[in-house]
């Protein structure tokens, strides 16, 4: 087996820069990340987890207030507010934060927030993370209640504003009816197809079509436990994650709504923490692969056998070629798709 480091979020450089412009729409960054570093894993646009999911509104703000001080005290890095801020980032040799929200709970009911927090820069919005919230339903709840009544006027200002709506951990309903609902484009940022992998957090045939047809991105996920099929006894490779973006290219009719979230982090990934009141029984989505493969949330065992560090994107571009993949389908895939989607929905 190959040889690995002992924590995913560092990455070496990537000594001679592609020429693609790679979008991550979906990663973590730590406070112990190598920054000075961050513009030369090959990476235009790191869409970053602005803070922790159920975090409450004043975390929410200190934490978004943090990407813009690691962007002041490192130039290499920039706040992208803009799909011209992202290809002015691939220009000058620099890499941007995209900062984007998974899960609404520092809205609260409180509407007027989501336009402070887009002035702040905020661009991409997970309304409810895993579980139901006061906006809709998670999917890993007991229940597939979709959209509340709150959640159909989250949906208007932030067609309203611009920002942009990313189905990933929602529940199935809610998916649908937020795609239903919006003006705008939206996407699935961190998803695989759950026809190839019946994990609770993949998505179906349907949710991709209805994605596509309203000319968003599924950002499909080199993560582990979305690739590992049922009865693989292997670590995962990027073979396997290419069945997923043949899945969508055959579903769709081409390469136009499938972009790239790696769920990868910069920096050291936090342990989860148990509640020793108890937790609830949600669905688990990486039991099988904690015991074919690792447990360990910090190993880069996590992503794929080839494509566990950033710079190893170079193996996906190779990959694609190899499986008939022409130039201008690995461009969109790996960021034009969505830059066209920013640059339509971002206000």
């Amino acid at each position: 087996m190959t040889e690995v480091r002992a924590n995913k979020g560092f990455h070496p450089i990537l000594e001679k820069e592609h020429p693609y412009l790679f979008i991550d729409s979906c990663m973590q960054a730590w406070p112990d990340a190598d920054y000075d570093i961050a513009h030369r894993h090959g990476v235009t646009a790191y869409a970053v987890t602005g803070w922790m999911p159920h975090a409450s509104l004043s975390e929410a703000l200190e934490g978004l207030m943090m990407w813009h001080l690691v962007a002041r005290k490192h130039p290499n890095m920039l706040i992208a507010e803009s799909a011209a801020d992202i290809r002015r980032a691939k220009e000058e040799g620099r890499a941007a934060f995209i900062i984007a929200a998974q899960g609404g709970n520092f809205i609260a009911d409180r509407l007027h927030r989501i336009e402070a927090f887009y002035r702040l820069g905020l661009r991409i919005l997970i309304p409810a993370y895993n579980a139901t919230n006061l906006i809709c339903d998670g999917c890993l709840d007991r229940t597939d209640g979709g959209l509340t009544r709150f959640g159909v006027r989250v949906v208007e200002e932030c067609n309203r504003l611009g920002l942009l709506l990313d189905l990933s951990h929602l529940g199935r309903r809610a998916s649908m009816e937020i795609a239903a609902r919006s003006d705008q484009a939206v996407v699935f940022t961190h998803s695989n197809a759950k026809a190839l992998v019946d994990s609770p957090r993949n998505i179906d045939d349907k949710q991709i079509r209805v994605c596509a047809e309203a000319g968003g991105v599924i950002g499909l996920a080199p993560f582990g436990p979305f690739v590992l099929k049922r009865n693989q006894e292997e670590w995962p490779d990027l073979d396997d994650f290419i069945d997923h973006i043949d899945h969508v290219a055959d579903l769709t009719g081409s390469t136009a709504h499938i972009g790239i979230g790696t769920d990868m982090s910069l920096g050291t990934y936090p342990l989860h923490e148990e509640d020793p009141w108890g937790e609830p029984d949600y669905p688990p989505f990486s039991e099988n692969y904690s015991e074919v493969v690792t447990g360990d949330v910090r190993s880069p065992m996590r992503a794929l056998r080839d494509f566990n560090t950033y710079p190893q994107v170079v193996n996906l571009i190779e990959r694609l070629a190899a499986r008939g993949y022409g130039e201008g389908d690995i461009q969109n895939i790996l960021g034009e798709n969505y830059l066209r989607v920013f640059g339509e929905v971002w206000k």
